[in-house]
């Protein structure tokens, strides 16, 4: 007798359930995006235990006639696909048959429903995997799944599940998650002391937003609007579109349009919501990530997310997200998972420069400003009168509009004067004609070299320096309230994009010559580092040569790093790379303009004069992202005028 055999049904079912019910929120997973592909207006989860005792999922949706609920239980038995090539588009979020008799193989499931236009419903009743009872039961319209003792005969399987509240947290999220996805329909999420989530079907994101987290997180959030690419059919499936040649993503394409496919073109769509730098998770469990409806997980995209946030938010800190993208079907193989959680994307580096750029964008139009916490004041027992509201403020009056400080007296001493101070990296100072402070200016490129100005941000833009605290912070203000700068991040994200876009115009960066040249001896792993990023740490003003086994003799580093920084900068490049090893070039040159720009900018207790602040603050106004350093802390802090007003009690 031969040693193959087939399996008999009921070990190859609990095999499947292995696959696709891991924990009790797979469960729920499974069941609700069934009732969301039945067209279900209102979706109610019960759960008992976390999920172990009880998963009870009732739907209004289409329902299923008895012939139906009976086949549900065959396993790969589906109403979703008919032909091979159907896997190829797939439209709906359950297709491969095989959820439902996975969890009745290890669980007491019932199965209650009713067709639309049926006169009675069909109840099914299946004990680990083993049909026990069938029969015609008075219900309405719809469906309604209870899944009871779940793995209660494998007890090697239910021994491995998680505490009740951890098992009932995975739920909570998943349900949350598919509750911002569809706002048109309701949901409840009950359990034995009460309602988790309850919200009614409203119009759009927005409001479901509103709806579960409230309006105080709604306010941290960046709304995407509707972002839209489109390309021609016949690009390569390979190579990140910013790399095909005569290729430019037409954004602002309309979604769906069949102009689009009469062209022969493939959109992309983006919409949601991505919180502003100042929210910072520890895990990235406040990811949520939709395709054409469905919840996944991918790495891609999730890179793409990182990458976007790169150099605005810290390392190792995470954004709340929750981001729907929609492409044609065809573009996006969803069967690659039993838990239909993980895709292939045809296009993969399209989808993910798509994703990186359009949140970079947003982010940067958004510019968002950390504020400072204002405790709530305390009880007042008598009445403070409001504080007036001129119709113009007077002649000889200062009011809360900013003006010009006149120079001061050369005998006065100030506690904010103006102090003496090498010239920054980088800068040069030119003194127009009879100027109260001279101008700093960047001394290259040259004028006639530079690009286009950037675009003012414009609170930034109107602000004046009062002076230094401890010569590490700026203090300045405008018509908005009071401002602190951190001179040091301030400067380094000036460098940072100033670096960041030369090299991306493929400009080899300026370097200076060392007296003597510095010998550096790498270890395996930054050898290996090395040789990936060694032409462009060349054209970021470095020159190295080898110097015998595992070392480099360096004789050139970017000009503006101390020599007490080269050291330094080397190591912390090479180990970034170690630690995190990329191999795109965008990726590659923004790690190293980080570094460089903060080895290269001024430091913390270095003081600063008048026309020196000046400038940062113009400098910084300039830049995309001004609000947050390559690495993500914060460069600015605002005390708005309503705060300071708040604060005095005045209001």
């Amino acid at each position: 007798m031969g040693k193959i055999r087939i399996l008999p049904d009921n070990i190859a079912n609990k095999i499947a359930a292995g696959e696709v019910v891991e924990r009790p929120a797979a469960v729920v997973k499974e069941l609700v995006e069934n009732s969301l592909d039945a067209g279900s207006t209102r979706i109610r989860v019960d759960i008992e235990g976390g999920g172990k005792k009880l998963i009870r999922v009732t739907d209004d949706g289409c329902g299923m006639n008895p012939d139906d609920a009976m086949l549900a239980f065959e396993r790969h038995a589906t109403s979703k696909l008919r032909e091979a090539e159907d896997l190829m588009c797939v439209a709906t979020l359950g297709f491969r048959g095989e959820a439902i008799p996975s969890m009745a193989a290890v669980s007491r499931f019932v199965l209650e429903t009713r067709a639309q236009g049926e006169p009675s419903g069909t109840r099914v009743e299946v004990n680990g995997g083993k049909m026990a009872d069938v029969k015609e039961a008075g219900m309405p319209e719809g469906t309604t799944i209870t899944v009871r003792d779940l793995f209660y005969n494998l007890p090697a399987r239910r021994k491995f599940l998680r505490s009740e509240q951890t098992e009932m947290s995975h739920i909570a999220a998943l349900v949350t998650h598919y509750a911002l996805a569809n706002p048109q329909r309701g949901f409840v999420l009950a359990t034995s002391t009460g309602d988790l989530l309850n919200v009614e079907p409203v119009a759009g994101v927005r409001e479901r937003f509103y709806q579960v987290f409230g309006q105080e997180t709604l306010d941290d959030m960046v709304d995407l609007g509707d972002v839209t690419t489109a390309f021609p059919a016949h690009l390569p499936v390979s190579g990140s579109a910013s790399r095909l040649r005569g290729y430019t993503p037409a954004y602002g394409a309309k979604f769906p349009s069949d102009n689009i496919e009469d062209q022969g073109e493939v959109a992309y769509r983006l919409t949601g919501f991505i919180s502003k730098p100042q929210i910072q998770k520890h895990n990235g469990d406040s990811i949520f990530i939709f395709l054409n409806g469905r919840l996944i997980r991918d790495k891609t995209l999730r890179h793409a997310l990182g990458e976007a946030y790169r150099n605005v938010i810290p390392p190792g800190t995470y954004p709340l997200a929750l981001l729907f993208l929609e492409m044609p079907f065809e573009e996006v193989d969803v069967n690659v998972h039993p838990a239909k959680t993980e895709v292939r994307f045809r296009r993969q580096n399209l989808v993910h420069d798509f994703l990186r750029d359009a949140l970079r964008q947003k982010l940067s139009e958004n510019r968002p400003v950390s504020t400072f916490p204002v405790t709530a004041p305390p009880a007042i027992t008598m009445p403070i009168p409001a504080l007036p509201r001129p119709i113009a403020p007077p002649a000889a009056s200062t009011d809360f509009t900013l003006r010009a400080q006149p120079r001061p007296a050369e005998n006065v001493r100030l506690p904010f004067g103006p102090q003496t101070l090498p010239p920054l990296p980088g800068v040069s100072w030119s003194q127009p004609p009879a100027p109260m402070f001279p101008s700093p200016v960047i001394s290259t490129p040259a004028p006639e070299e530079q690009a286009a100005p950037q675009p003012i941000s414009t609170d930034l833009a109107e602000l004046r320096p009062l002076g230094q605290f401890k010569e590490s912070f700026i203090v300045a203000a405008n018509s908005e309230g009071l401002w602190i700068i951190d001179q040091h991040v301030a400067h380094e994200r000036v460098l940072f994009e100033q670096v960041l876009k030369r090299r991306q115009g493929r400009e080899r960066l300026e370097g200076q010559q060392l007296l003597m040249p510095y010998i550096l001896r790498l270890s395996p792993a930054q050898q290996a580092a090395y040789e990936q990023i060694k032409e462009e740490l060349e054209m970021d003003g470095f020159e190295l040569e080898p110097f015998g086994h595992f070392t480099v003799a360096v004789k050139a580093a970017p000009a503006g790093v101390a020599p007490g920084e080269i050291e330094k900068l080397l190591q912390e490049v090479l180990d970034n790379q170690e630690r995190e090893p990329v191999t795109g070039m965008e990726e590659i040159q923004r790690k190293i303009a980080a570094s460089v720009a903060c080895h290269a900018a001024i430091k913390v207790n270095m003081p600063l004069d008048h026309r020196k602040m000046q400038w940062l603050l113009e400098a910084l106004a300039r830049t995309e992202s001004p609000m947050t350093c390559p690495h993500g802390r914060p460069v600015v802090l605002k005390y708005s005028m309503r705060e300071i007003l708040k604060a005095f009690h005045r209001i």
